[in-house]
């Protein structure tokens, strides 16, 4: 009886440490934050979400991963992961190069509004093709499972808590970069901007590819 009464405080407690470290994971920056804010910043929030919702459609397909056992194997397979890091790199780098080309357009109310498919595209590929972000999942999910416990239930309430916390994260760096981007009327100074979150995509694109697996 009085495992019972316990058990809720435990169960609590584990979705508290886990929210935590979702926290940690999401205001991490990383290529996520950097096509929260670029897009943000250009385009207007709701553009941004867009973008923001396709990180987390890759967060689902990296949990649904790891629920069916195959982020051990990614884990585990030096070359699985040298492949999707290197698609990963690759797509970082191509989304930098065309950031630094983009053409110098003030922004005006008169600009069409950039299309939702492809922003939410975008924001999948970003995710999905980080196979870092597989790996650690697959190494932070597990120890918030309960085995003897049914899985469905607790695999949906992890994937309530990781999209959470990192829709709420990317929506303040977008909020934050659309601030910003009211004052972006000068040619000069958006070029300077397509430029600096050009540089931040190759450079992240970079980063991935030198990086090694996570242990």
């Amino acid at each position: 009886r009085r495992y019972s009464d316990s058990a809720p405080q435990v169960t609590l407690a584990v979705w508290l440490g886990f929210l935590a470290a979702s926290i940690l994971i999401a205001v991490t920056p990383g290529p996520g934050a950097v096509i929260s804010m670029s897009t943000g910043m250009r385009h207007g929030y709701w553009s941004a979400l867009m973008a923001i919702l396709g990180l987390q459609a890759a967060i689902l397909v990296h949990l649904a991963i790891v629920a069916l056992g195959l982020g051990a194997v990614l884990a585990a397979s030096e070359s699985a992961f040298f492949l999707i890091k290197i698609l990963g790199a690759a797509y970082l780098v191509w989304l930098g190069i065309q950031k630094w080309r983009a053409p110098a357009i003030p922004i005006d109310a008169n600009v069409p509004t950039v299309r939702s498919k492809g922003l939410f595209l975008q924001g999948v590929l970003v995710n999905l093709t980080n196979p870092k972000a597989i790996v650690f999942i697959a190494a932070l999910v597990p120890q918030f499972v309960d085995p003897a416990q049914p899985q469905l239930q607790q695999y949906l309430l992890i994937a309530a808590t990781l999209c959470a916390t990192d829709l709420a994260v990317m929506s303040g760096y977008a909020l934050a970069a659309v601030h910003l981007g009211r004052w972006l009327h000068d040619p000069a100074a958006i070029r300077g901007q397509n430029r600096f979150f050009g540089g931040l995509f190759i450079s992240a694109g970079a980063l991935l590819a030198a990086s090694s697996r996570p242990i």
